[in-house]
């Protein structure tokens, strides 16, 4: 057995590993890997993607994510970006199209790793970030909507709001706000990523706070055009709702948690999601809510 798979193994002891050889991994990315000590029988895998500037074992310190892996018997995946400033190549050609040599693809061979060393199951990939991770998590489900069934985006832009033809890895149009289309616009991006893909899109769940200045405020409502199309739904909600002090949650295509896109509006928040219980509510979004005293250990 090779090193990298006997580090691999001993994650299962609850502690975060790193991992190497995992595959196909065109940009350098890193991989870190939290397997809890009680996990689910074909557990449920969450790619958790930091923001800019962070890493992997940063954003694993610094968010919920595997404490609720603890609960509910999942794997989390934490890639880090190696790129000057670390964050996530959201803008290139090679990351905004289905089979590119940019970092989704690097992020695809860590969960098909974690498929065959855990036996996870493949129906059940979600992926969650915040900012630039947020971005990323857009272009997953994007680029590999045959892989993930569910995001959960804090503080992104909608797929493709980010590219650039300059080589430059940040649009400052994007950021403020400023790109603006109808949904059908938005959801012809997402679709000519994959163009031969006929399955089922990924579901979405976008956060973001009202007073974000550094990707502004208005690219959740862009972002809601963009997955409502893509799913087929009206772009009214269904229904708009409180769950906690200065959260509206809206829902469209449907009224309960089975909704394909919701979006939750943090009234006063700046750039700094997600606060401490909203890690909850993105695992409750992907359906993992269930104990893993009822899973097999």
């Amino acid at each position: 057995m090779r090193a990298s798979e006997t580090a691999d193994l001993s994650a299962e002891a609850g502690s975060l590993v790193e991992v190497t050889d995992f595959g196909h991994n065109p940009t350098d990315l890193g991989m870190h890997l939290y397997v809890p000590a009680t996990i689910a029988a074909e557990p449920a895998i969450v790619v958790a993607a930091h923001n800019c500037t962070r890493s992997g074992p940063a954003f694993f310190a610094d968010t919920e994510f595997a404490a609720l892996a603890d609960l509910y018997g999942f794997i989390v995946v934490y890639p880090s970006a190696t790129r000057p400033g670390h964050c996530f190549d959201v803008s290139s050609p090679g990351a905004l199209r289905h089979g590119g040599d940019s970092d989704p693809a690097g992020v695809v061979a860590m969960v098909e790793h974690v498929l065959r060393r855990h036996g996870g199951d493949r129906r059940r990939v979600y992926v969650t970030g915040a900012s630039s991770g947020a971005m990323l998590t857009n272009v997953l489900l994007g680029v590999h909507p045959d892989v993930f069934s569910a995001g959960a985006s804090f503080m992104g832009v909608p797929f493709g709001c980010f590219a650039t033809t300059d080589g430059s890895g940040w649009n400052s149009t994007c950021a403020e706000g400023g790109r603006v289309r109808s949904g059908r616009e938005w959801g012809d991006l997402v679709r000519a990523a994959f163009p031969s893909y006929r399955g089922a899109r990924p579901r979405m769940q976008l956060w973001h706070g009202t007073e974000d200045d550094v990707l502004r405020y208005p690219n959740l409502a862009e972002a809601v055009k963009q997955w409502t199309d893509v799913h087929g739904v009206a772009g009214a909600p269904c229904v708009a709702e409180h769950p906690a002090p200065g959260w509206t949650r809206t829902r469209y295509g449907a009224a309960d948690a089975s909704a394909p896109v919701e979006a939750i509006s943090i009234r006063g928040a700046g750039h700094d999601l997600p606060a401490p219980g909203m890690a909850e509510h993105a695992v409750r979004f992907f359906g993992l809510a269930e104990p893993a005293e009822q899973a097999g250990g």
